[in-house]
């Protein structure tokens, strides 16, 4: 009862889908055929009746259907399903009595008998007429349920199952067959089988009392789901662990009360535990949950039929034996003794076997429901089962629960030699060995027998997947103990390997090597899992077991679903259910049948099989589908021709017979043998007679008695080349999986191997046994894929050969890369010894195998025919896609894919062809060449090219007696002499020819990175194909292999120059600063060039950019200090391979060099930080470097003593003037000489005292003097000692105030700042610095043009280096940047307009440091701090700080003159552009125009941008110059401020007019004014007041001016109002107004911001009306001081 699906292909209604209907197998049958209305995509036969899908979405029935009222006694011809018009049906399925049908949105319809409630539907004992049926999923968290679409239908007697688009299964209906474990029937709503939750099932089919599922095998990633390690009925763990001394007893030997239910035999629930005794009678029977082993385990190297997990997939079959539960322990029957065999499927398995151990006592929990429950009963939890098939898994769930004493005894009784044939195959079959040994009685005897004789039968088809081994050498994970129905894990406390009984390890002294995987994990090739059909799948079957339908090797029933063990690893692709039997289709087209066999129907002579067995069919017969009636089985199958054919085992029909005895759906089936047997029946599968006239068939469907084959016509050919096509690959696998059972696994298995091979052959033959696994698997699902599309569509658009041609592509380049590796190093060579050891003299099978045309060819070449024998199939590809594309319009959008893939295949068959000429060039060659050299550079992956040996090629100059060989690789070049051999990599090899003029010489110029020689040629011939053959070889070197398209000496005729600029790796081997060392990177013409890393082997590292071989531009350089154990650091910019440039240099010591270098020596502006903490660091030098000494003017800031230096040095060394200040408030100026004050110098302590005169060394005084005390007292004459420690004096005292001397008073304020260096020579370095940026060697030399351009190569090369960190990069900075990349208009008139343009362009320069202007202001700021922050507040320094400012300013002010060479310079005139020009004549010129025209400064153009930045140092030094005068000050200004307003106006003696009477309320209602009173405080002149207060909030002297001016129009503008006209002040009404409004303002540092406007106001301004106002602003300062108070 079998479902089918397809859709249309592409021609119309008379040619595809022809319906043919038989029954029987008699010769004079012939088929009736059925006309429709239009194609027919499926079919699907119940016991009297069918259902057919036509294209379009129409159901037909036909047949007996009771269930109709109107039904007519005779079988009815199609008619339609009206009910379903209006929907689109996409499948169909047929029960015994029942029909179902799915919608294209997923909607189930039924209809028919629903006496045991198979359709769905409530209370109906019949449903005349299709009905909806709804799988409500109320596990799904929506809280209303969600309708679960389906993709197919499986009905049979009194159920139904439902396969849903989550893949999982749905079951209604009654009986054990729906899995559900419930025992209540019938089940009327669909339910989900629970049980198979969470896999990935593919395919269901019904029987009449039995179901089965094709599930896919769980991939590693599905394995991390949480693990179960209770049981889900009683909540008891699962395992348990006991803890013993020397082992750990794992038993997992729990019984669940609730799963027990008596089952079809009727027997009760057994006593659990391993004690109860069995019944005899039981004992006679297998375990469930073990298929009996057949013993072709050894014969064909798989023990996947014992059950054995298929290592890489994460299978979860023993798991799934375990759910049915095994009989208890002591149950253990004889055959118990070859379930033993289960353990064979250990050997492949691929982690080591400490791995396993662990993994498996970390996964004890690993959802295994319990095996040890009694015979007859179900376990009915709904536990996923997920296992690992780690080594220990596999034993486990084969050996655990089922294993007796029994068993323990007999692995005695064994003699050793046959336990060994049993574990490890060695190839020799040994089908029967150990079966002699077995002592059992009669009836396990039959068991026995019946595996042994299916174990000759399927020796031959035994599959390398089974053994899965990554482990071609088989490791022994034996148990060592079996005890008492547990299994002992011994743990070696510090090994975890398992231990094995003594006696097996002795045997098994077999090197152990690394296994490879004869199978994929998952899809073939990474990517295919989705798209091809899945091989690794299990089949899953429930229900009734009386007939062995079941496949678990007995009769017992399942009330859930179960992994048959057997079919494991098989690769079945479709599995069918007949009412009684069952069949699996593999991947390899055999076919398994198990169950009934009444009438043959099995298609092999075991009546009835209670475990799956191929049937039997000839040699060649590549079965594609399957389907199964009640006693018949239909085959399609592939014979010699591509044309289908089709086979029928079962019951012969006599016509008329089959009304004989006719059932209502009520009765059981249950005729008597005799009657069974009426019409006699097949032996094995015959070959029906007609089929050759349906034409193509595509699918074959049995049902009942009845069978029906779907033909199509064969149109253009199209129909005959997908066959063909879809047969070949069939064949092709077939034969690729014989290939790798009989030959490769037997080969990789011998013990002889390890001796002929070397360690690195073996490798490579793993490698190559590997990737011919991956070929055939892809092979495999490609096969499955064009089956299941000939089934179904028959189109061209779904074949994943043409939309995933890559996959296929790919698998047979790496594939043909192997075989020539092996190839090239001889393996096919050592490997003739083994085989014939193993194959024979007279190797036929090879011969067959290989297809060899050759009389008596050799072993290696047999085995080199053989191994590239997959390649010939590439062109069979061609032509079949060529076959395809014909069948098309050439403009078609096929015919091009068509055509597209086919030269695809063609090409790399050529290429592949080509390749395999290239093993065998070099091969040959390296059987010539000499010995010595042939060890060292024989490579797999080299191949030859060509070689000089004929002397085409010498070196120039070489002598007469040497001996040059030029040999040219696909990666280097080699040149061989007498003794030695060099080797130059092809990537790092440039190749140029010499011209010839008229030397007649025909040279070769060869260019590596070290070395440049001229090779000649004896001819000009010579000379082209030696320099076409280099130049090839080197552009493939480059590309990599892959890409490789024209061929290398196929003398093709295109020039292929490989790129002169390229990127490779190169270790340097001659002496001088590279040598050892590695670059890796950029190449232009053998010289390093762009960006790469050099790495030298001391530990030296660059990494950056390279220039004609030297390092050049920016880059880091990391240099170990073996000393220190800590290494050096260079980050910053280079030039002909030495630092220079701006840079910065951690060393190990700790220290940090931040600045310029120049021949990797510290040059020009630097900072040099040194301590642990660089943040805080005991020293720092910042200032002018000169060849890595100090020199010049510098800054040393000596934290630990506390002490700034400031002024001029020589090589390390003060030397010259300068400033020393300390924390405690010394200063001392003067001159310096190695390193110490000495010479004329002046000292000031802090309280004033002075010492002017001469020095001998730090702080200490030697030689004429003048020590004046801070009262004007001094002292003159000759001093000596140390200044603070008792000073000796020879001199006079003076006490000028009593002569008022004033003179002497003036001198002394002179003195300061003469002894110190100019603000002019200070940081000459960093303004030099910035001119070499804008391209002229001195201050203001040089070319407008070229600045410009090196300021916009400097933006565009910064921004490309933060672009590659755009981290780095805040969004207004990036904005900055590119509007600075607009250069202003720099030649031309100065005009307001252009004025201001410059000046938003300077302030967007300093703004950003990749400019040169603003690098230099940031430079300039960040010395400017360090030079006056910390010890360098000190307000003697105040003087210097401004004046240095000043020099800044005259020194960017030329800069920008520089750039900018049309602005008028210090002090010149813009005019403003509203000025109308008149003639200096004319007279009514206004006196006072607003402004006359804008007066260019540096100060107004740069202070606003260079001021903010150095303000708070500078003013902290105002603050402390006038600390004493601003404590005054504030005094004053406190107690004055203690006055109510009037109180305070009156005092300052303003006239009364002014004072106001009443001031606005902060709420005011409407025109309402406060009056002030008397009391009234800080209300007059409030909002000039606070006009003033912000001038501690800017920063330039023009804006705290402009507020100044401010502050004034608001008093203006309070009077104004006061007065109610307008008004001109005199300065005797302003200046007490003015005085309240800063004596409110109550500003601090008055003072401070006084003297700063004054140092640094623009000097147009002093005479101005700014200039008054801010004069007035000090006098109100002065007298505040001054004021007493009365």
């Amino acid at each position: 009862m079998e479902t089918r699906r397809k859709s249309s292909g592409v021609d119309d209604g008379g040619e595809r889908g022809l319906l043919h209907t038989w029954k029987g197998y008699s010769c004079s049958v012939t088929p009736e055929r059925l006309l429709l209305p239009g194609p027919v995509l499926q079919v699907a036969l119940g016991t009297r009746h069918g259902v057919l899908l036509v294209e379009g979405g129409q159901v037909y029935s036909f047949g007996e259907l009771p269930w109709k009222q109107s039904q007519a006694p005779e079988p009815a011809k199609p008619t339609l399903e009206s009910a379903l018009s209006g929907q689109r049906v996409v499948a169909v399925a047929a029960g015994s009595f029942h029909s179902g049908a799915v919608t294209e949105d997923g909607g189930v319809h039924m209809w028919g008998d629903n006496g045991s409630g198979q359709c769905g539907l409530t209370g109906l004992s019949s449903v005349p007429n299709p009905t909806p049926v709804a799988l409500l999923d109320s596990g799904a968290t929506a809280s209303p349920p969600q309708t679960a679409p389906v993709l197919e239908l499986a009905c049979g007697e009194q159920h139904t199952l439902a396969l849903s688009a989550q893949r999982e299964v749905w079951a209604w209906g009654s009986g054990g067959q729906l899995g559900l474990g419930v025992h209540a029937f019938p089940v009327w709503k669909p339910q989900k089988v629970e049980h198979l939750a969470g896999r990935h099932v593919l395919q269901v089919a019904c029987g009449a009392s039995h179901s089965l599922a094709l599930v896919r095998c769980l991939s590693p990633q599905d394995v991390h789901r949480p693990l179960v390690d209770k049981c889900r009925q009683c909540n008891q763990l699962l395992f348990t662990m006991t803890d013993k001394e020397d082992h750990v007893i794992i038993s997992d030997g729990h019984y669940c009360p609730l799963g027990a239910e008596p089952a079809e035999g009727g027997h009760g629930p057994e006593a659990p535990g391993p004690e109860a005794p069995a019944p005899s009678t039981q004992a006679l029977k297998t375990s469930p949950s073990e298929p009996v082993l057949s013993f072709h385990a050894a014969a064909s190297n798989s023990p996947a039929s014992a059950g054995g997990a298929e290592p890489t997939q994460d299978s979860e079959n023993e798991a799934s034996a375990a759910s049915d539960g095994a009989p208890p322990a002591s149950h253990s029957d004889p055959s118990a003794q070859s379930r033993g065999g289960g353990v064979s499927g250990v050997k492949g398995s691929p982690y080591p076997d400490e791995k396993a151990v662990k993994d498996y006592l970390k996964r004890l929990s690993e959802n295994m429901q319990a095996d040890q429950t009694a015979k007859a009963t179900l376990l009915t939890s709904e536990g996923r089962l997920t296992t690992s098939t780690a080594t220990l898994n596999s034993l486990v769930a084969s050996c655990a629960s089922a294993v007796g004493e029994r068993v323990a005894s007999t692995y005695e009784a064994l003699s050793l030699k046959k336990m060994m044939s049993f574990y490890l195959p060695s190839g020799a079959a040994r089908a029967d060995g150990p079966v002699a040994e077995l002592a059992g009685d009669n009836s396990a005897e039959r068991v026995r027998q019946e595996d042994s004789t299916q174990a000759k039968k399927s020796s031959s088809t035994g599959d390398i997947r089974e053994e899965e081994a990554e482990g071609l050498r088989r490791r022994l994970s034996l148990p060592g103990l079996l005890s008492q129905g547990r299994y002992a894990v011994h743990l070696l406390s510090s090994s975890y390997t398992l231990l094995l009984s003594p006696r097996l390890l002795r045997k098994a002294g077999r090197p152990r090597m690394r296994a490879v995987a004869l199978t994929p994990l998952g899809g073939a090739v990474p990517g295919t899992q989705e798209v091809f059909p899945t091989l690794q799948t299990e089949v899953w079957s429930w229900g009734h077991g009386e007939h062995g339908q079941l496949g678990h090797g007995d009769g017992l029933a399942r009330l859930q679903p179960l992994c048959i063990k057997s079919l494991n690893n098989k690769e079945v692709v479709r599995v069918a259910a007949g009412a009684h039997h069952s069949l699996a289709l593999t991947a390899q087209s055999q076919v398994f049948s198990w169950g009934s066999n009444s009438c043959g129907q099995l298609g092999h002579t075991e009546s009835p099989s209670t475990v799956p067995r191929l049937a039997k069919l000839s040699e060649g017969i590549r079965v594609w589908d399957i389907s199964a009636g009640d006693r018949h089985t239909l085959l399609l199958a592939d014979g010699d021709c591509f044309l289908p054919i089709i086979y029928y085992s079962g019951q012969q029909v006599k016509e008329g017979a089959d009304e004989s005895h006719a059932k209502g759906p009520g009765q059981q089936e249950e005729g008597t043998e005799e009657e069974e047997r009426v019409g006699g029946y097949t032996q094995q599968p015959v070959l029906l007679p007609f089929c050759m006239d349906l034409g193509y068939v595509s699918n074959v469907v049995a049902g009942g008695q009845r069978c029906v084959a779907l033909s199509d016509r064969n149109v253009m050919g199209f129909i005959a080349s997908l066959h063909e096509l879809a047969s070949a690959e069939r064949k092709f696998y077939c034969k690729l999986c014989t290939i790798k059972t009989q030959i490769i696994r037997p080969l990789l298995e011998l013990e002889s191997l390890s001796s002929a091979l070397s360690p690195a052959a073996i490798g490579l033959l793993q490698t190559l046994a590997g990737r011919f696994s991956l070929l055939c698997h892809l092979t495999g699902q490609h096969a499955a894929s064009l089956t299941a599309n000939l089934r179904r569509v028959r189109d061209v658009k779904s074949l994943l050969i043409l939309d995933h041609a890559g996959i296929f592509l790919d698998s047979y380049h790496e594939y043909c890369t192997a075989v020539g590796n092996f190839q090239v190093m001889g393996g096919f060579q050592t490997l003739t010894k083994p085989s014939l050891d193993f194959f024979g003299k007279s190797p036929e099978l090879l011969k067959r195998l290989s297809e060899c045309s050759e009389e008596n060819p050799s072993m290696a070449d047999l085995l080199v025919a053989l191994f590239f024998l997959p390649t010939r199939h590439l062109h069979e590809y061609g032509r079949l896609l060529l076959k395809l594309a014909t069948c098309f319009e050439v403009c078609s959008n096929e015919y091009q894919m068509l055509q597209d893939s086919c030269s695809k295949f063609e090409a790399l068959a050529l290429e592949l062809k080509r390749k395999k000429k290239d093993a065998d060039y070099t091969f040959h060659f390296w059987k010539s060449f000499p010995g010595k050299m042939t060890d060292s550079l024989r490579k797999p992956h080299r191949r030859l090219i060509c070689e000089s040996s004929n002397k085409a090629l010498t070196l120039q100059n070489a002598g007469r007696f040497s001996v040059n060989w030029f040999i040219v690789f696909n990666d280097a070049l080699v040149h061989a002499q007498f003794s030695t051999h060099h080797v130059f990599p092809l990537a790092t090899l440039w190749v140029e020819p010499i011209p010839e003029e008229n030397t007649g010489l025909y040279g070769l110029k060869v260019i590596t990175p070290e070395e440049t020689f001229n090779l000649l040629a004896s001819s000009a011939m010579e000379k082209a194909k030696w320099l076409r053959s280099i130049n090839q070889a080197v552009e493939q070197a480059l590309s990599g292999a892959e890409q490789d398209t024209a061929s290398i000496g196929s003398g093709s005729g295109q020039k292929l120059e490989p790129p002169i600029s390229r990127t490779a790796s190169y270790t340097f081997y001659k002496d001088g600063r590279l040598k050892d060392a590695t670059y890796e990177g950029r190449w232009l013409a053998g010289k390093p060039n762009g960006r790469g890393v050099l790495k030298w082997p001391d530990g030296r590292i660059y990494t950056g950019t390279f220039k004609n071989g030297l390092e050049d531009g920016f880059g880091e350089f990391v240099a170990p200090n073996k000393t220190l154990n800590k290494a050096d650091h260079y980050q910053g910019h280079w030039k002909d391979g030495k630092m220079h440039g701006v840079g910065t240099y951690r060393y190990a010591s700790g220290e940090v060099y931040d600045g310029f270098f120049q021949d990797s020596m510290r040059h020009g502006h630097g900072v040099l930080r040194s301590g642990k903490l660089n943040t805080s660091s005991p020293s720092v030098f910042i200032g002018q470097w000169l060849q890595d000494k100090k020199t010049g003017y510098g800054v040393f800031d000596d934290i630990t003593k506390g002490e700034k230096y400031m002024g001029m040095w020589q090589d390390h060394l003060r030397q010259g003037t300068g400033v020393v200040v300390t924390q405690f408030g010394l200063y001392y100026e003067g001159a310096f000489k190695d390193n110490k004050m000495m010479g004329t110098g002046i000292l000031l302590s802090e309280d004033d005292t002075t010492y002017e005169g001469e020095f001998s060394d730090d702080w200490t005084l030697n030689g004429k003097g003048v020590l004046t005390m801070a009262n004007g007292d001094y002292l003159e004459g000759s001093f000596n000692g140390e200044w603070g420690s008792g000073l000796k004096v020879a001199g006079s005292y003076f006490k000028p105030h009593l002569f008022l001397d004033t003179d002497k008073d003036k001198t002394s304020a002179v003195k300061l700042g003469r002894l110190c260096v100019r603000a002019e020579d200070k940081w000459k370095a960093v303004f030099e610095e910035c001119w070499r940026q804008l391209g002229c060697e001195e201050p203001g030399r040089g070319e407008n043009g070229t600045a410009w351009e090196n300021i916009a190569v400097a933006l565009t090369t910064s921004r490309r280096h933060i672009q590659d960190s755009p981290e780095t990069l805040s969004q207004s900075h990036s904005r900055t940047l590119e509007s600075l990349e607009v250069i202003p208009l720099h030649v031309g008139l100065i005009t307001m307009e252009r004025y201001h343009t410059i000046r938003l362009y300077l302030i967007k320069a300093c703004d950003t440091p990749l400019h040169p202007l603003g690098r230099l202001l940031e430079t300039l700021v960040a010395v400017y701090r360090m030079t006056y922050v910390g010890v360098g507040a000190n307000r003697r320094l105040l003087p210097q700080a401004v004046n240095e400012i000043k020099s800044y300013l005259n020194r960017i002010f030329q800069i920008v003159r520089f750039l900018f060479p049309d602005l008028p310079e210090e002090g010149g005139l813009i005019p403003e552009p509203s000025t109308i020009v008149q003639d200096p004549g004319s007279d009514d010129t206004p006196l006072e125009s607003p402004k006359p025209g804008r007066v260019v400064s540096s100060s107004a153009l740069l202070l606003p941008v260079l001021l903010p930045r150095l303000y708070p140092p500078l003013f902290t030094l105002y603050a402390l110059e006038k600390e004493r005068e601003d404590d005054v000050y504030w005094e004053c200004v406190l107690r004055l401020n203690k006055q109510p307003d009037l109180a305070l106006l009156a005092f300052l003696g303003v006239q009364q007019k002014f004072w106001p009477v009443s001031i606005p309320v902060p709420m005011p209602a409407l025109g309402e004014k406060q009056q002030v009173l008397s009391s009234t405080k800080d209300v007059c002149f409030a909002s000039a007041v606070e006009t003033l207060q912000q001038i501690s909030t800017t920063f330039t002297p023009s804006d705290k001016l402009q507020l100044i001016q401010l502050t004034f129009e608001e008093i203006t503008q309070e009077v104004q109002a006061l007065l109610k006209q307008d008004f001109l002040w005199s300065m005797d009404d302003l200046f007490p107004v003015f005085l309240y409004v800063v004596l409110r303002a109550r500003i601090r540092n008055l003072g401070s911001e006084v003297s700063l406007i004054e140092d640094l106001m623009d000097p147009c301004v002093q005479h101005g009306e700014h200039g008054i106002m801010f004069t007035t602003l000090k006098a109100c300062y002065y007298q505040i001081q001054h004021e007493k108070i009365t």
